[in-house]
């Protein structure tokens, strides 16, 4: 049938511009992982040209003729020829090419290669800088994706800020009106609570995870948990980088990176578990739809939903503590053995404001995310400069967490994000915790003993749910859907404040 033809030919072109997707991502990898220093602007430039052929490709006349026989290009509404009628699926791959030819269209090819080549040039910098603690090295860099991300906005058009424009990328349909509402709820209740916790007669003494702890034994320990969470090592990695990351590049090859801090036995550990999370989802998408949109995750909220299940809702459980434990005793048995369970994961869980995001307590994890939400849009807004933002950063630090960064590596410099060009990342991190609990709470009613087999060191059972009811979809559904199709309900905040709420009344007596 013409009609079929003209699906399969387009999916065949997807194919081929994702191949070279990937192949630039393997270059992003190996600039994060193994590059020498030196390599920094030559890798820009070959990192650059794969995605300005891909973009090319992607938005050339032939794309436009195949998905044009498909769908009315000004709606994205599917069209039905030959008496034929398309199926969900191909009704929900249409939808979503369309979404993202619309969107790529709108960008010149000469503008992607300069972003590409700018964001490449700037991570470089950026983590020479942070290791430096030199904000003013990184600033001509940030300056110039800065610029350029306000000129991407600009090319796609938006209603509000330009700021949505950047937003709907990683979370589709999202905006800052819908946001502000959802974050002054999360506000309202978590910075009660973390006044209630800060006044509880319960003081929680961490101090035993930062004593000595051998570095490859750390490594060791992540790479356990990985495989017990169902992590296939045949098809994927784990590596050192500065900040940790996952990057796929078919689900046959997903790979995680975590760092270690020999004086912090928690830093290594969590990374690899939240990483895991990422890497359970992309190992876990349909590898029949690879390079077309039913074989990529739904959105940054979902994938963000995954590793902070697995990193919070799971890692840092009683559950979970009540199998690892004992071998992490064994691992680490000077620092550990006259340590119990219970001390354990009170430590774990200490609520305590900190500098660094990734190393957050649940509580005021969302904290951090709220500084950078609201510097985000005043930086791409214009109300804000590039040279403001230390000082910027230390005050909303101060507003919100009540402590001040010594450092900018501790402060300003410490995500990746912003040299990657990652404007409206943020915000879905929060969603990710949100959809998280609701998705957890979900498969604790359809696996009655769950947390059991959690405390059996039986991961597996919640990687295989989660797959079946999550990962294998990948963008059939809209994130909206998704979650009505798994909860019942659309997304919620009250599951979670509920969650942590409980979980930290139990830990502080409140």
């Amino acid at each position: 049938m013409k009609t079929l033809a003209t699906l399969e030919n387009l999916i065949d072109r997807l194919r081929e511009i994702q191949r070279i997707n990937s192949a630039a991502s393997v270059l992003s990898w190996d600039q994060e992982t193994n590059m020498p220093a030196g390599g920094g602007t030559a890798r820009a430039e070959q990192i650059a040209t794969l995605q300005g052929i891909a973009h090319k490709e992607f938005v050339e006349d032939e794309t436009e003729k195949l998905l044009g026989a498909a769908v009315d290009l000004t709606t994205g509404y599917p069209l039905d020829q030959d008496g034929e009628l398309w199926d969900e699926s191909a009704q929900s791959l249409l939808r979503e090419v369309w979404r993202d030819f619309n969107r790529a269209r709108k960008l010149p090819s000469d503008f992607v290669v300069k972003l590409s080549r700018e964001c490449s040039l700037a991570q470089q910098v950026w983590a020479e800088a942070r290791e430096g603690n030199a904000f003013v090295d990184f600033l001509p860099n940030l300056e110039t994706v800065l610029n350029l991300k306000r000129e991407e906005a600009q090319y796609l058009g938006y209603a509000g800020s330009p700021y949505d424009a950047l937003l709907d990328y990683y979370e589709p349909g999202t905006t800052i009106a819908g946001l502000r509402p959802l974050f002054a709820q999360l506000k309202a209740r978590l910075v009660p609570l973390l006044r209630k916790i800060q006044n509880s007669p319960v003081q929680i003494d961490d101090s035993i995870l930062f004593h000595a702890y051998d570095t490859a034994r750390q490594l060791e320990f992540g790479r356990l948990v990985l495989i017990a969470m169902g992590y296939d090592f045949e098809k994927g990695r784990l590596d050192l980088s500065a900040h940790p990351f996952t990057t796929s590049f078919h689900p046959t090859d997903v790979r995680v990176t975590t760092r270690v801090h020999e004086h912090d036995v928690t830093s290594c550990l969590f990374s690899c578990i939240h990483e895991g999370g990422h890497g359970l989802y992309d190992q876990g998408l349909d590898p029949t739809h690879y390079g077309t949109p039913l074989g990529d995750s739904v959105s940054l909220g979902i994938h963000e939903s995954q590793s902070r299940m697995w990193e919070n809702c799971v890692g840092r459980s009683k559950a979970f503590w009540r199998f690892f434990y004992p071998v992490l005793q064994q691992t680490f048995h000077h620092q550990l053995r006259s340590i119990d369970l219970d001390h354990f994961y009170a430590a774990v869980n200490r609520v305590k404001p900190s500098y660094i995001r990734v190393e957050a307590d649940e509580l005021t994890y969302n904290l951090h995310i709220m500084v950078r939400f609201e510097i985000e849009q005043e930086l791409i807004e214009g109300r804000v400069k590039a040279q403001e933002l230390p000082e910027l950063w230390n005050q909303k630090m101060k507003e919100y967490l009540g402590i001040v960064p010594p450092t900018d590596s501790q402060g300003v410099l410490q995500d990746v994000h912003w040299s990657l060009g990652a404007f409206g990342y943020f915000p879905t991190y929060t969603l990710g915790n949100l959809y998280a609990v609701q998705f957890y709470d979900q498969a604790r009613m359809e696996i009655p003993h769950l947390e059991d087999e959690i405390a059996a060191g039986q991961l597996l059972i919640l990687r295989q749910w989660l797959g079946q009811k999550i990962h294998r979809w990948g963008r059939m559904f809209t994130p909206e859907r998704l979650a009505q199709r798994v909860t019942g309900v659309s997304l919620t905040p009250e599951p979670y404040l509920q969650y942590i709420e409980r979980k930290y009344g139990e830990l502080y007596r409140i």
